[in-house]
This record gives structure tokens, sequence and C-alpha cells, in this order.
């Protein structure tokens, strides 16, 4: 093998499937494969003991599913570089892997050269979505947008923030200098701007769309 191999950690539970993409891999000079792993406990012992230039890694395994994976070797490895090779398609599937850090998502059933050139990608510190993913994504996270109730008012995001802080009216009025009243105004319109049934719920909301940052 060349020096300038990219060395690959293949990971399905399938041994048919994986058989076939060693097989397929293994025919591009620039490929070394160095570890196969048919469940995602098995995957994060091998990408921990070999470090891989690039994993290859289905979502659907055994013992930890992909974004498990990924999420887990990404606090240890910050740098890996995860291409997800599924037959999964759905939104929250996408989503998921991408906000765990995976720096491709390619649906079985590309064609060679797509996959060759998707791990070369990867490796050479790219991303790398199919179209009728990137579509899928970029839907789902305008779609998150569009379901969010009403704008906030920066007074209303200031309150939220503090609100996020754990602070009490009182507190939030003392801090922003405004009387308690008109604080709980303001956290009453940002409970139902939010569709919120108490603070709580209104600060998970928040989070979750990315108002606020979690204490």
């Amino acid at each position: 093998m060349s020096i300038s191999s990219i060395r690959l950690l293949v990971a399905d539970d399938h041994p048919v499937v994986r058989d076939g993409l060693v097989s397929m891999l293994s025919t591009q000079n620039d490929f070394e494969i160095v570890g196969q792993a048919d469940n995602g406990h098995q995957t994060v012992i091998l990408a921990n003991d070999l470090h891989p230039d690039v994993i290859l890694l289905d979502l659907e395994m055994p013992e930890m599913d992909g974004v498990e994976v990924i999420q887990e070797l990404r606090s240890v490895q910050p740098d890996i570089k995860v291409l997800v090779f599924t037959a999964f398609d759905t939104d929250e599937r996408i989503l998921g892997a991408v906000q765990a850090g995976a720096q491709g998502y390619l649906l079985k059933g590309v064609s060679r050269d797509e996959l060759f050139n998707a791990v070369r990608i990867i490796h050479q510190g790219g991303s790398l979505l199919q179209p009728i993913v990137a579509s899928k994504l970029i839907q789902r996270v305008s779609q998150s947008k569009s379901d969010f109730p009403e704008k906030l008012t920066p007074r209303e995001l200031e309150v939220l923030r503090l609100l996020a802080q754990g602070l009490q009216n009182k507190e939030i009025a003392l801090e922003l200098v405004i009387s308690e009243r008109t604080v709980k105004f303001h956290v009453s319109s940002i409970l139902q701007k939010l569709d919120a049934g108490n603070r709580t719920e209104a600060v998970t909301t928040a989070i979750q769309h990315g108002l606020v940052k979690p204490e």
C-alpha cells in the first residue's frame, strides 16, 4: 500500500453488504481497509485503536446505532471523519447524523464512483451530501423554522435568556431595570408565542430552536 493511502474502517452489520463494500473499496489503489466492524460498540473500539482516516458507517447496527457511535467517537476524537452510508433517508435520521458530526451522508444505491469520490472528499476535509439528502435536510430545517410560532421581540429575548439562567421575575426586573409587572407581561407573551405551559417548557423550546444556549 502507498504511504498516502486512505485508511478505511468499514462498519455494517450485514456481512454480505460489508464484504461487498470491502471488495469494492479495495479496487482503489489509494484505499486501504484497516478494519471491519459489525456493531456499534466494535466500531468505537476499532476506531479508537486504529485511528482510520475515514469511517464508512451504517446507521442501523446492534448495540449502538450510528448516531451514538458518531457522538461517542467525536467526544474522544473531535476531528474524526465519518461518512454515513445507509439505506435510511428519513429527515430525522439525516438531521441526527449531521448534527452528531458526520461529514457525509450517502444512501446505499449510489454508484461506485460516487462512493469513491465521497470517501476522497471526506478525507480531504470536505463534506458531502447527496442532492436528495441535502434537499431533505434543507426542508427539515426550513420546516422547523416555519413551525416556530411568532418572532420574539428583542426585549422578550433578553427576558428569555435570563429565564434560562434560572432568574425569577424580581431578579429579571432588577437586571433589566424594568418593573416586575413588565417582566410578568413579557413572560406571559413568551409562553404564548412559544406555546409553552410553563417557564421550563419555554426554555426547552427556545434551546431547541437556538434562541438561547443551555446553561
